[in-house]
């Protein structure tokens, strides 16, 4: 298929900038230029703050049953179009092509779940002190939101902030990666093809801080969300409170996973060993620390290597691939210095540790065997298709490692021990932790974490209290 050149969105409308100025677009598998996206100036974003502004009035006074008919005929062009989508993402992404499409499932179904959830933002009534008195408790829209996005899933990073503002009724601009701007632009057009009102969405690429440092202060924006790095975050963070604006922030984690000596090491390979791997390990939730009771330590590195090296790396279009490439050369560089790193400090290479070949970005799966406490592996995140894996005494000494850091995203455990099993939900410093599985995070589920992870839900219930405010009205009749 012809990748397109991407526009922005701007009150429903499909423009370049004003400017004309564009981002170019590669193929992190070979490294082509697949085609390239609108670069939006200050311009741009004034009319996308118009747009929000107008938008939201519109959708603020939509009845939540039309605001859900619309995000579930969403849903149902997002499923219809998802063959082609996924191309574009795996093309500009790298993703395997069948990890691509399993994205798009899951945020027609994160949608669809959203679109009910719209029905059921309720205020309440409060007994009052007088029998000529009401007192009632009203939950409203927070106001136009601006919403920044990563490169590393496309469309879920969009939809699970979309669908939260659109539940509650608030307007959105989105600003997408620009090394990924194909598929969320066309996540987008679902949503106005189902008959969203102009204005209620926008989209935006350009220059990350240009853009954010335009829009956070903007008094037409009540409400942050980013996905991103620790770093960016604190500052956008920092940026939202100057201005008193209401902030959602999901950032870097460094996913423990505890290995308990009773645990059914075979099923613990196969959740976890797949789940390292998936999205070539550029996943905010990826395990990444291994803490293995040294009486099974043997039988899970020799299973996870197994795994490991019989994973077929390649270009994601291609139906055998198992794993693509890395998405840009940054991480590239970035797994060739960990891995120097920690062998320079005593770390063992047990298998990768290599870029594979010349062109793109691809890079070997890896496992590194006893990298030490200082060793950048252990306490920063990779972000790529790497696991370390260190010996521990107990669960006591595996829970205060896991804890050490200050990251608290998610974190993973397998025991088949039930007393185990409380003490890590009781103990580990994390918003999510999953026990004898990988990852599920549903749409129903909280995602979020703790502590330099970040603050605020971007999934359950949970995640609409970020875009509702709350207003008491109390009156008395005279």
């Amino acid at each position: 298929m012809t990748y397109p050149n991407v526009q922005l969105l701007i009150n429903n409308e499909w423009r370049p900038a004003r400017a004309n100025a564009t981002i170019a677009v590669h193929n992190p598998a070979d490294g082509s230029l697949l085609g390239s996206v609108a670069r939006a100036g200050i311009a741009d974003l004034d009319d996308a703050l118009v747009a929000a502004a107008k938008g939201f009035q519109v959708w603020r006074n939509t009845p939540a049953i039309e605001r859900s008919k619309i995000m579930r005929a969403s849903a149902g062009l997002l499923r219809q179009r998802a063959d082609a989508i996924a191309t574009m993402m795996t093309m500009e992404q790298g993703k395997p092509l069948a990890e691509a499409k399993a994205e798009i499932g899951m945020a027609a179904d994160f949608t669809e779940w959203f679109a009910d959830e719209s029905r059921r933002v309720y205020g309440r009534l409060v007994p009052p002190r007088a029998m000529n008195q009401q007192q009632m408790v009203l939950k409203e829209p927070v106001g136009p939101v601006a919403a920044f996005t990563p490169w590393n899933f496309p469309i879920n990073q969009v939809v699970r902030k979309l669908c939260g503002a659109l539940a509650t009724g608030c307007s959105m601009i989105v600003k997408a990666a620009e090394e990924t701007p194909a598929s969320p632009a066309e996540l987008i057009r679902v949503f106005v093809d189902a008959g969203l009102p102009p204005g209620v969405v926008g989209l935006v690429y350009g220059d990350p801080a240009e853009i954010s440092n335009y829009l956070i202060p903007h008094p037409v924006i009540r409400k942050i969300t980013f996905t991103g790095s620790t770093p960016v975050g604190k500052q956008l963070a920092a940026l939202a409170g100057q201005h008193m604006k209401r902030a959602t922030m999901e950032l870097g984690g460094h996913a423990p996973v505890i290995v308990a000596a009773d645990a059914n090491i075979a099923h613990a390979v196969k959740m976890i060993a797949g789940a390292k791997f998936r999205n070539a390990g550029q996943v905010c939730i990826s395990p990444t620390r291994f803490l293995v009771e040294e009486a099974v330590r043997e039988e899970f590195v020799a299973g996870f290597l197994q795994y490991a090296r019989s994973l077929k790396v390649g270009n994601g279009l291609d139906a055998t691939s198992a794993m693509g490439p890395l998405a840009n050369p940054r991480r590239l560089a970035a797994m060739q210095q960990i891995t120097e790193d920690a062998v320079s400090r005593g770390a063992t290479v047990a298998t990768g540790g290599e870029r594979i070949g010349s062109s793109g970005n691809f890079f070997a799966p890896t496992l590194l065997l006893d990298a030490p406490l200082d060793s950048s592996v252990i306490n920063n995140e990779p972000f790529g298709p790497m696991a370390a894996v260190r010996s521990v005494k107990s669960i006591d000494e595996a829970i205060t490692e896991a804890n050490r850091l200050p990251f608290g995203l998610s974190a993973y455990a397998f025991t088949s021990s039930i007393k185990t099993a409380h003490q890590l939900s009781a103990q580990v410093q994390t918003g999510m932790l999953w026990i004898n599985q990988a990852a599920a995070p549903w749409a129903e589920l909280p995602f979020g974490g703790v502590k330099d992870s970040g603050y605020g839900s971007e999934g359950g219930p949970e995640a609409l209290e970020a875009y509702l405010q709350t207003k008491t009205v109390a009156m008395t009749s005279v």
